[in-house]
């Protein structure tokens, strides 16, 4: 019956509506406007009218026409009242277009919302997420979102009161409501309290980032005015549970944004009394993927940096961003923060001078770190946070393995972050016969212990090379051994375990040599035309 469907309406450009004129205007001032509007331009009966943003698009126009065609009726629950309240506004569905409209219904229903259930008031707002603007600014999110807080504050242990008005100033009182709690919040307190889920965290993230924004800022507490260590808990829950997974998808950086910068506030405010260093990069880790502001990430970095003595090697080994297989730049960072501690005992920096020996050792093997990467995490510590710097060492020589096409100018850049003084005699003496090592590096690295071990010669105690002899080092002393005191005595046994610390590098040092030399004479052998010298080594 082509009389009863004489207008097309396109709603949102996705779907159109073919529906009688009067029908649908009987109840809708705004389409009655439109329709008289087109006609006037047009001149044409059967014509078509676009509606642009229209609130819940297809869904929410085809619950309208049902209304209309039903005569003004239709059933309104809690899934369908925000989507048709906000609808019956678009429209303009007032009682002085038709008595006992639609916006009239709705408003009655809504009514009765402090009387719903938990899950009633959720799901109304779960609803409003697809017309959040069309519901915020008609108000019905502060209204569904008053209701909810009252219904927190029937069944939560934490109660949310209406302030007294002595306690109106307070910095706890929010928008009407503030935190109440019987224990004192000491910091043992803190932790016992906020270690278990709260039993609501799970039922809220349900809820589209944008309604727990306005919920957090209904609470006062949302952005750098978050106080509160029990919102700050179930932000952590919410983006972990909900965000986590789409850190890939183009807009998470801008839903997500606010609540990881809200989540760092709280957590830069807290610090160290509610959280423990691994829950501090735990949050880190988790938010820092969701658009988390500059100054949030630093204000984080700082606090964790601060702690890095309570780091284990695991928790170092975050995945990388730029192409690498670890995080090179945040441990770089942390790193930095924690050495510009003045007060910093020498204790706690030869602890993380260990932990990032080890953790050179780990990432040593990554085919994308740059030695300037390298060179910047090993150098990042002062010379006084390692008493050895075998483990720099190893790493550096687990590096050349894993990076062979190195050049000779690379690989001697790569060895200036080494002390040959603090190097043991174990790791000097594979350090001179390694291959990779360039031999420049391997004389300066014996040189540097012979140095180290020199012993000057005195009345008392003389020392005769055994390059020379070659037989065992003899150790001459004037004194008779019974009148020694404990502490001459002492000095006499350091003395010659550092002579023969000498002998032992010396006959390191003519064994390399020999082997160079016989490396030299293979080589002139194969290519006379080569008359270079070998170096002098010892």
């Amino acid at each position: 019956m082509p009389e009863l469907c004489d207008l097309q309406i396109h709603v949102n450009a996705q779907q159109t509506f073919f529906v009688n004129e009067k029908i649908i205007s009987k109840y809708s001032g705004r389409l009655k406007k439109v329709i008289k509007q087109e006609k006037r331009r047009t001149q044409i009966k059967n014509s078509g009218i676009d509606i642009d943003d229209f609130p819940g698009g297809a869904d929410g126009f085809e619950l309208v026409s049902r209304f209309c065609y039903n005569h003004g009726k239709i059933t309104v629950t809690v899934s369908n009242v925000s989507l048709l309240h906000c609808c019956a506004v678009f429209l303009g569905m007032t009682e002085k277009v038709s008595p006992c409209n639609l916006l009239q219904q709705t408003e009655t229903f809504l009514e009765g919302m402090f009387y719903w259930s938990w899950n009633d008031i959720l799901l109304s707002l779960k609803s409003c997420e697809s017309f959040f603007s069309y519901a915020d600014s008609s108000g019905l999110l502060e209204k569904l979102i008053g209701a909810l807080l009252a219904k927190f504050a029937q069944n939560s242990d934490i109660i949310l009161i209406a302030p007294s008005s002595s306690s109106s100033s307070s910095p706890e009182t929010t928008s009407g409501f503030q935190f109440s709690s019987s224990t004192k919040n000491t910091p043992q307190s803190i932790r016992r309290r906020s270690s278990s889920k709260a039993w609501w965290f799970d039922d809220l993230s349900i809820l589209p980032p944008k309604i727990i924004e306005k919920v957090i800022k209904s609470l006062g507490a949302y952005g750098t005015e978050n106080n509160s260590l029990v919102l700050t808990k179930f932000l952590l829950h919410y983006l972990q549970k909900t965000a986590v997974h789409r850190k890939g998808s183009l807009n998470s950086r801008s839903e997500y944004g606010s609540l990881a910068d809200t989540v760092a506030y709280g957590v830069i405010l807290l610090g160290k009394t509610a959280f423990s260093w691994r829950g501090l990069f735990w949050i880190l880790r988790v938010v820092s993927g969701l658009g988390l502001s500059r100054d949030c990430r630093i204000g984080l970095e700082r606090l964790i940096g601060g702690m890095l003595d309570q780091a284990t090697l695991d928790d170092l080994l975050v995945c990388g961003h730029d192409g690498g297989v670890y995080d090179v730049n945040l441990v770089l960072r942390l790193i930095r923060v924690f050495v510009s501690d003045d007060g910093v005992s020498a204790q706690k920096m030869k602890k993380v001078g260990r932990l990032i020996d080890k953790y050179l050792g780990e990432v040593s093997p990554d085919q994308n770190l740059k030695i300037s990467k390298f060179l910047g995490v090993a150098e990042s510590l002062p010379d006084s946070a390692r008493d050895c710097f075998d483990g720099v060492y190893r790493a550096i020589d687990i590096y050349l393995q894993s990076h062979p096409t190195l050049s000779f100018e690379e690989r001697s850049r790569l060895c200036r972050c080494l002390n040959y003084e603090k190097l043991t005699l174990e790791a000097c003496k594979d350090l001179a016969k390694s291959p990779r090592i360039p031999p420049k590096i391997a004389v300066q690295a014996l040189a540097s212990q012979s140095q180290q071990c020199t012993i000057p010669t005195t009345q008392e105690f003389v020392y005769e090379s055994p390059i020379k002899s070659h037989a065992q080092m003899v150790l001459y002393n004037s004194f008779d051994a019974e009148s020694v005191s404990e502490e001459n005595e002492d000095m006499r046994l350091n003395l010659q375990r550092m002579q023969w610390r000498v002998v032992e590098l010396e006959r390191a040092c003519r064994k390399m040599k020999g082997e160079m030399s016989r490396m030299a004479r293979n080589k002139i052998a194969t290519s006379p035309g080569n008359n270079r010298a070998l170096p002098r080594l010892c």
